[in-house]
């Protein structure tokens, strides 16, 4: 049995999606992944991933937010643009935002201004976010703590930092995203202890496809030349989980779903 799944973080957009996007929302549906949140982490991508969630109303959704990596984009008309964006119908997140001081592609005083913006942004229009954190923990933890009592629902999307950011995170009632990551034994074993501390009400998964394929994946999506990670590859994040946890898959699947629905706001599909 196929359980149904909800990808909260698939960078669709993409242009390595372009080639054959049907097809891969034919693989996606065939693994029983029946939504995807389409990531929008730019201007221009975000603007995609809106296009995409109009296009396929009921399957896709979006996210509309500037990435750490682009913050020395920001500009009070990209924030008023965002605006806009984020009251399209199908956008349902502010998002991707936060900060990432392993790349420092932004200067850190410019990412953290982009950040405190778009989560006024959140809190002005009632949104929830979705946020990136990646060797930032102290700043990114004190300035989403400064909004978090203003804010709505909160996801750490693709969590890979310790158990104790994750415990910072669980205090201040956030969602917690789990990716791929898990599924590498070499860089993913913390996970696999730290994700039994997330309550079943606070957890999500996703692909943060392109990134990230599973090493349990296929061995054909392991050698192929791009090694393009998919949503149809959501199966393999949570059978991961469900070990690491003990818990049934479908059950999982089932709770996880859930989550999904009630955070972003998104009917049950009839």
């Amino acid at each position: 049995m196929t359980p149904e799944l909800i990808d909260i973080g698939a960078n669709l957009a993409h242009e390595s999606f372009a080639a054959d996007f049907d097809a891969v929302l034919e693989r996606a549906a065939a693994a029983g992944v029946s939504t995807l949140i389409v990531t929008g982490s730019s201007a221009e991508s975000a603007e995609h991933a809106a296009g995409l969630a109009a296009r396929h109303p009921g399957r896709l959704y979006a996210t509309a937010g500037l990435h750490p990596h682009h913050a020395s984009d920001w500009t009070p008309a990209l924030g008023r643009r965002f605006r806009e964006l984020a009251l399209l119908p199908g956008v349902v997140s502010l998002g991707e935002c936060g900060l990432d001081y392993f790349r420092d592609f932004s200067p850190r005083a410019d990412q953290r201004e982009a950040f405190a913006a778009q989560l006024e942004i959140a809190v002005d229009l009632g949104l929830p976010v979705f946020l990136h954190q990646r060797d930032a923990h102290a700043d990114f933890f004190a300035l989403l703590r400064e909004y978090r009592g203003k804010l709505g629902a909160v996801v750490v999307h693709c969590f890979t930092d310790t158990a104790e950011a994750l415990a910072d995170y669980l205090a201040i009632d956030c969602h917690i995203g789990i990716t791929g990551w898990i599924c590498d034994e070499r860089r993913g074993r913390h996970l696999i202890e730290a994700v039994k501390l997330i309550p079943d009400d606070r957890l999500l998964i996703e692909t943060d496809a392109p990134y990230l394929l599973p090493r349990t994946a296929p061995k054909s999506a392991q050698k192929s030349a791009h090694r393009r990670n998919e949503p149809c590859y959501l199966p393999y994040v949570l059978d991961a989980i469900a070990d690491a946890r003990g818990q049934d898959r479908i059950e999982l699947a089932q709770l996880t779903t859930r989550n999904a629905r009630r955070f972003f706001g998104i009917e049950a599909r009839e």
